[in-house]
């Protein structure tokens, strides 16, 4: 994959540097404020982008405003936010176009290197990687959707988990659930959603933002 990295501090830009390139990925561009990761995501168009919330030169939210901005110059650019902080407003913007390969994830929740380059590959492909805090911060306080209030206590778990970017095996896991009964359930939280399969949409990634757009 070719990766961008906007980080604006030296030692973890990096470290991720040396990591990705570990796992025989290319990075190629490094960004340290808000005005060069714009500029670095434009130009190489990478396969995915990591890229921390605050940046210089005003370190409030420089980065994430400028993952915005490129993905509404090119639709579908996938990013994948590593932070330690959440801001609300634009992470639901970053979730409203509906198109995936988003991801956002506080530093202090990654706990290994496996971890962290799999939820990077998940979101190059167009999936989601999502930090339960991120989640808890998006939900909280907001109604329902109509269309979510249909799906029953255990469908609402497996679609919470999968947010979370987790595969129906992981979920089974989690939820002491063999795989089939997880399809089962995935399946009838498609159906409730008015989620169909076809050529275009990722079902899962369409469910994932569903579940997060909730107002």
């Amino acid at each position: 994959m070719r990766i961008v990295i906007a980080e604006d501090l030296y030692l973890l830009r990096d470290g991720m540097v040396r990591l990705i390139e570990a796992y025989g990925h290319e990075v190629v561009a490094t960004a340290a404020t808000g005005p060069e990761t714009l500029e670095a995501l434009l130009t190489w168009r990478p396969d995915v982008a990591v890229v921390d919330v605050r940046m210089p030169p005003a370190q409030s939210d420089e980065g994430l405003r400028a993952a915005l901005a490129a993905r509404g110059q090119v639709p579908g650019l996938p990013v994948l936010i590593l932070s330690q902080h959440v801001e609300q407003l634009y992470a639901r913007e970053l979730l409203a176009d509906g198109s995936g390969g988003v991801g956002y994830l506080l530093k202090e929740s990654v706990f290994d290197a496996d971890q962290f380059i799999d939820a990077l590959e998940r979101v190059a492909r167009g999936g989601t990687a999502m930090d339960p805090a991120v989640i808890a911060k998006l939900l909280a306080g907001g109604p329902s959707r109509r269309c979510l209030e249909g799906l029953t206590a255990r469908e609402h778990s497996v679609l919470a988990l999968m947010a979370e970017g987790l595969s129906n095996h992981a979920i089974g896991r989690r939820l002491f659930l063999s795989d089939s009964a997880i399809s089962k359930y995935t399946t009838s939280l498609f159906g409730k959603l008015g989620i169909t399969d076809d050529d275009h949409h990722n079902r899962r990634v369409r469910a994932v933002l569903t579940y997060l757009n909730r107002p």
